[in-house]
């Protein structure tokens, strides 16, 4: 045969109906009541023909086709010599593809001209997919919406509050974390604490910020200083204002920031204690042993793979939302002061 063998190929070597084929490809024998025998004619079929399904066109048509999506409004892997923030995601969302039988289609051409738009030439690109994982730091909400209009089915990572009513998420339960961690302060004697983030609204970071601001009210610890900068923008007269206002342990969202802040050569723990609030990858050279949080982002993308095989099965409301613990790392920069 010279041309691309069709489903009315294989139903004619197997000698049942075209409908018959299609509802074995997309997974309803067991569903509609095709016996075993009919399953294996038409597998049989398949193989001799050597047939492969045309996936673009079973999804204009609305079927599965086993591929999921993945999409960030911000490019995935940098060419700079440190990992990706999102690696760990990545391991999580392939290791729970490949337990679910599930194909990955990554969407890079939407960063083409610095145009990272889903809807780039007026076309929903992520529909070759049967859904998709969205996840990254840049909000594009207004896409979100119009997404969640099509009924199109997605999951992203990460809370997006506006968006929140059109779709489900998965995050970490900062909240929690945040708590927990002045919790721990307040037992191990610190009374003055401050806290280093980066210059950004980040909702993640938002919502640990205000955890922050309302566990400190809540334990009366007093907060000695807030800065928010980027790397590279933090000097010593900076430092030694913290340390003039007897703060006994920093708390920092980025571990680049943390390096900066060994850098000035400060005794941590013993003048400062000093806690970092993200995890720090493994193959990350570091000053310290550092206390930090550890952010399941690995669990995270192996739940979103679940949570959106669930949404696609029908079997899991749209407007779910769940938050995974955050973890923690005891090192050896947080002093005990009495």
């Amino acid at each position: 045969m010279t041309r691309r063998p069709r489903q009315r190929d294989i139903a004619k070597l197997a000698g049942v109906s075209q409908t018959t084929v299609s509802l074995v490809l997309n997974g309803k024998t067991a569903e509609l009541g095709i016996n075993r025998e009919t399953e294996q004619k038409i597998l049989d079929a398949i193989q001799e023909l050597g047939y492969v399904p045309n996936v673009t066109a079973r999804a204009l048509r609305g079927g599965r086709n086993g591929l999921l999506g993945v999409h960030t409004f911000e490019p995935l892997f940098p060419t700079g010599s440190r990992e990706s923030y999102y690696d760990e995601f990545m391991i999580g969302i392939e290791q729970q593809a490949i337990r679910s039988g599930q194909d990955l289609v990554l969407f890079t051409s939407m960063h083409q001209a610095g145009d990272p738009s889903v809807f780039r030439g007026g076309q929903n690109r992520l529909r070759i997919a049967d859904g998709a994982i969205i996840l990254g730091f840049e909000q594009h909400d207004d896409e979100l919406e119009r997404l969640a209009a099509e009924g199109f089915p997605f999951v992203f990572i990460g809370r997006r509050e506006r968006a929140a009513a059109l779709m489900p998420y998965v995050t970490a339960d900062y909240a929690q974390a945040m708590a927990g961690l002045v919790a721990m302060l307040h037992e191990h004697g610190h009374r003055r604490v401050a806290y280093l983030g980066l210059a950004d609204r980040a909702e993640p970071r938002v919502e640990r910020r205000e955890s922050f601001a309302a566990a400190c009210a809540a334990l009366g610890l007093t907060v000695t200083g807030e800065r928010f900068a980027g790397h590279g923008e933090l000097d010593r007269a900076w430092m030694d204002g913290l340390l003039a206002r007897e703060t006994t342990v920093l708390l920092v969202e980025s571990p680049d920031h943390l390096e900066e802040v060994a850098a000035f050569g400060v005794d941590i723990p013993g003048t400062l204690s000093a806690v970092g609030l993200d995890s720090i990858n493994e193959s990350t050279p570091v000053t310290h042993d550092w206390t930090h949080l550890v952010v399941a982002r690995r669990a995270m993308g192996a739940r979103a793979v679940e949570l959106l095989l669930e949404v696609l099965d029908g079997r899991r409301d749209l407007h779910y939302h769940e938050r995974l613990p955050c973890g923690f790392a005891p090192g050896a920069t947080l002093n005990r002061i009495f």
